[in-house]
């Protein structure tokens, strides 16, 4: 999905709920929206998905995925069809990725 971003706490962390106190947990929530919006205000997006996702067995630290759905996505392909790899990818270049930093950052500097 054109926007995708993690968002990952520097210290390890494994589990949202039982290893963040609730300052910690808030703290991190507000970060996760702030970055949202910023994602929001410069990829065209339906909805934004948040998804807290891993297990012990794979990915084992907390991140959360902030995931632009595209305006006009056909209903069958949105929700988890949407974020599937298996459902195919969109190619990024890394000058893609490089200009869509540099715009989520500035969105981040106006408004910080």
């Amino acid at each position: 999905m054109p926007g995708k971003v993690l968002v990952a706490p520097r210290a390890h962390v494994e589990h949202a709920v039982r290893d963040l106190d609730e300052d910690a947990y808030l703290r991190l929530m507000r970060t996760v929206r702030r970055i949202a919006l910023a994602v929001e205000a410069v990829v065209p997006s339906e909805r934004t998905y948040l998804l807290s996702l891993g297990s012990r067995q794979g990915n084992a630290h907390l991140h959360w995925h902030i995931a632009p759905l595209p305006p006009g996505t056909p209903y069958e392909q949105q929700q988890y069809h949407a974020l599937m790899t298996e459902n195919g990818v969109i190619p990024w270049s890394a000058q893609q990725a490089a200009d869509l930093a540099g715009r989520l950052r500035a969105v981040l500097s106006a408004h910080a």
